[in-house]
């Protein structure tokens, strides 16, 4: 630490263990900035919400796969932290690569050669990738984390075909908003909006729950 550093920084350090490099230059332009943003981050990823410290961590760890986010190692120990063993996290990247397989299978060959390979049929071969890739994952953890990764690919069919299958599973309606609230940090505003825009049009369409109201 250095003299001209505020105590913006030094609690933020002191309360994730960690500094990063925007976090130094916040504090060097705008200390007060960097204690709101800090707010923000604790009550996004840290504070209890609606999943388990372990279904966070789950999910987090399938987003930062489909987000290509390498700058993510934290939730790795904090997954490590919340119980998950390694054989688990290796499931949550299973899941988000089989996610990647919808746009080959469903968005390519179902869109193109529809007459050969009925997209119905395709659905239900990706819903068996998926449910192979997810050892012991639970089923409506293993949907929750597919729309997400579906949602930072902005594949918003797929993501719909989660959504369905989740609520369909008993999932809460909150612990999607939790889940996709996530997207703010390693993807941004932008594909938030059109992840939730998805949501609640395939809501009207499939009658299931939507983002604003039961």
């Amino acid at each position: 630490m250095t003299s001209s550093e505020t105590e913006a920084l030094k609690t933020v350090e002191k309360k994730r263990g960690y500094r990063l490099s925007y976090h130094r230059m916040l504090d060097a332009s705008d200390p007060e900035l960097l204690r709101a943003y800090d707010a923000f981050y604790t009550k996004l990823t840290l504070d209890p919400r609606i999943l388990s410290a372990a279904e966070r961590e789950t999910v987090w760890v399938s987003l930062l796969v489909a987000a290509r986010e390498e700058h993510g190692t934290i939730h790795l120990r904090r997954a490590e932290a919340a119980g998950l063993t390694h054989a688990t996290l290796a499931e949550a990247v299973a899941i988000a690569g089989a996610v990647e397989a919808y746009e080959a299978m469903t968005g390519f060959a179902g869109a193109h050669w529809a007459d050969w390979t009925p997209p119905d049929d395709l659905d239900q071969r990706y819903f068996a990738l998926v449910d192979t890739a997810r050892g012991s994952i639970d089923p409506a953890l293993t949907d929750l984390c597919a729309t997400v990764c579906h949602a930072a690919r902005r594949s918003h069919r797929g993501m719909a075909l989660h959504i369905e299958r989740f609520l369909g599973a008993g999932g809460a309606r909150d612990a999607l908003t939790e889940g996709l609230s996530y997207l703010l940090l390693p993807c941004g505003g932008p594909t938030l909006i059109d992840a939730v825009e998805a949501w609640a049009v395939a809501a009207e369409e499939g009658g299931f729950a939507g983002p604003y109201s039961e």
